[in-house]
Parts: structure tokens; sequence; C-alpha cells
């Protein structure tokens, strides 16, 4: 099993292919086999690369270090464990909010690009941001059902991330990842992701591809597509056919636009 250690936590990742670098990074309480139709299907002609957070997947199960700004210090020492530059750091949802933190932290000097898969720049309600899906009460009550439901949360969402009914391997294999986060790390990750992200969106100085489902269960079209009106070098995809999770739900296609983006860089 391909490991490596990264600021004191043994990290699970898989890694096809050669040329360009591709690093895909997950969602909160997800995995890595959400990216399993780049990782395959674009190994002809990148270098596909992907990661487990610490306490999510395969990775370990650490007490400490589960925020967002963690994740991206793990993100740097595994760019340099894996002699890593140019790449084309690819987060969906929560793993978008780590690329943010990752530029803010140690800058573009590594990264060609990055690629936004479904991320509103925050998810929490607050007076100056109009985007907000979640309230306090909303938090309160997703803290108790971790703790107390656990795995009728887990599918409870899960219901909410796809556009339409998945076939029934792909809805093993999402409940499966996201039951591999233990609890009080759900709970750890859940409190850092809904605080106000960094302000950097204006002073990233790379291309970014916004991607965003049309389909709003999750979240609105228009929080991710206010990423790419605060990106100054952005352009915006929209997915028909999709909800949260793009990068299954509309493979070919995403597969398709990365690689155009990639190529044009």
């Amino acid at each position: 099993m391909p490991v490596t250690e990264c600021n004191g936590a043994t990290l699970y990742y898989e890694e096809y292919g050669e040329g360009q670098p591709l690093v895909f990074l997950h969602g909160a309480w997800m995995g890595i086999r959400f990216f399993e139709p780049q990782l395959t299907d674009l190994s002809d002609e990148y270098r596909t690369v992907a990661l487990d957070f610490r306490g999510h997947g395969r990775s370990e199960k650490t007490e400490h270090g589960h925020t967002v700004r963690q994740y991206a210090r793990d993100v740097d020492e595994f760019l340099t464990n894996r002699n890593l530059d140019d790449v084309v750091l690819v987060g969906w949802s929560m793993g978008a909010g780590v690329t943010w933190e990752y530029v803010d932290q140690f800058g573009t000097e590594r990264v060609q690009a990055l690629v936004n898969v479904d991320a509103e720049p925050s998810p929490f309600q607050q007076d100056d941001y109009e985007f907000g899906r979640m309230g306090l009460k909303g938090l309160s009550d997703a803290f108790v059902d971790i703790q107390t439901d656990h795995l009728s949360l887990i599918e409870r969402e899960n219901e909410l991330l796809l556009k339409d009914s998945p076939p029934r391997e792909l809805e093993t294999m999402m409940f499966d990842e996201a039951s591999r986060t233990p609890p009080p790390i759900k709970s750890a990750i859940y409190a850092d992701i809904l605080r106000k992200p960094p302000d950097v969106f204006p002073d990233i100085d790379v291309p970014m591809l916004v991607c965003a489902g049309a389909d709003e269960k999750w979240r609105s079209v228009e929080s991710v597509k206010e990423v790419a009106e605060l990106v100054p070098d952005s352009r915006f995809e929209l997915f028909e056919e999709s909800g949260h999770c793009i990068t299954i739900e509309e493979p070919e296609r995403f597969n398709q636009i990365l690689s155009d983006f990639a190529d044009s860089l």
C-alpha cells in the first residue's frame, strides 16, 4: 500500500502515469475513490495523483491536525516527498478549500493552476456573505447527528450529493468512503470548514477552472460561480447532469474539460 509520512501522519496515496502532474484533493469525510475515473482514464496523458487527507480514507486516523490549514501543510509536504512541481491542484468541495489555504500559506511557486470542483467560498451563513447554506442551528444539529446517528447521517447526506439516484455499486462506494472517517474527526473538520476562508481569491496569480453541478440540493450554482468572479484569471463550466459529485456523475465530460484546461496552460 503506497503511503508517505507528512507532518507526523501516515497518508495513503495513489499515483499513475507520467507527464503533467494532476493532484486530486477530496472533500470532507470522503476519499480517493471519488477520483477513480480521473486517476485511471487520464493517466495515459498525465501523472495523476490523489491522497487521502489525515483522518480520511486509508490514511492514519490521527487525533490532532484536522483543520483545512493543516491539510494544506500536509499537501505541501506531500508535494515535496513526491517531487511534484508545476502541479494542477484539483480540489473537490473541501479539497478546493485546501487549495486556497495552500496558496495562502505557500504561494504558487509549485502550482501551475487550480481547479475548483463545486465548492463555494464558505457554506456558513455570515452577515457580509449572501451564499451561506447553514446557520448555527443547522451546525448544532449536524454535530449531534455525527455523535448519535453517524451512519444514518451519511445516508441522508449522500442522497443530497447527486443529481440522480445512483446505481447500487456507486451508492455503496460513497457510503464506504464516508464511513471511514470516525465521528470525532468528522466533528473537528466540519467545524473548521465552516469558518471564513482566507481572503486570497483576488491574489491568486495562476489560472483557475471553476466547475459547478447544475443540481442545487447541496448548494447553489451562484455560490460556486462567486469563486470565478473573485479570481482574476478564471473560467466557469456548468455540468447540467451533475450535483455535487461531478467527477463521478459526468466523468467523461469532466475529464475532457480538465484535459483541455491543462493543455492550455
